[in-house]
């Protein structure tokens, strides 16, 4: 009898340990993010990411956007990996194809995307302290040169 409660003593706390060294930043972006266009501002010509879901997949995290081009036609993509800093794919967007975000700390991520292994985007996520609000900055450099910058701001749903 007191082997077993020593297991499940032990099992117990490896869960409870797991749980405490998950990423503060993907526990506080976890669930669906809706655009308040109001409070965002976009440089012309600029996708509105309207929707964006963070999801448990494993021990990764999958990021789901959906949103409108400029041009009135529907944008999806989706990622899937670790607040590591290191590179993972990115699937349907025709302007990255690899994304990384690192923890700065409880509540801010740092963002980068890449082209063709060219850098074209870096930015912040910050979720607010009451957890109601995520604010995105971006800053985007097209094949010109030409940079530009973006805030979206995000309710919780």
């Amino acid at each position: 009898m007191k082997a077993r409660m020593t297991v499940l003593t032990i099992a117990l706390c490896l869960v409870a340990g797991a749980i405490c060294f998950a990423s503060d930043a993907a526990m506080a972006n976890m669930g669906t993010w809706k655009l308040n266009e109001a409070k965002s501002t976009f440089a012309p010509g600029a996708t509105k990411n309207s929707t964006v879901v963070y999801e448990a997949a494993g021990d990764m995290v999958k990021v789901t956007v959906d949103g409108m081009t400029s041009d009135g036609k529907p944008a999806h993509n989706e990622w899937t990996g670790k607040f590591d800093g290191k590179f993972y794919p990115v699937t349907g967007d025709p302007n990255t194809d690899e994304r990384s975000y690192k923890q700065v700390d409880k509540l801010t991520l740092h963002l980068t995307a890449k082209k063709g292994g060219k850098l074209v985007n870096t930015g912040t996520i910050v979720v607010s302290a009451d957890g109601k609000t995520r604010t995105v900055s971006v800053t985007s450099a097209d094949s010109k040169g030409t940079t530009t910058k973006n805030t979206a701001v995000y309710d919780k749903q």
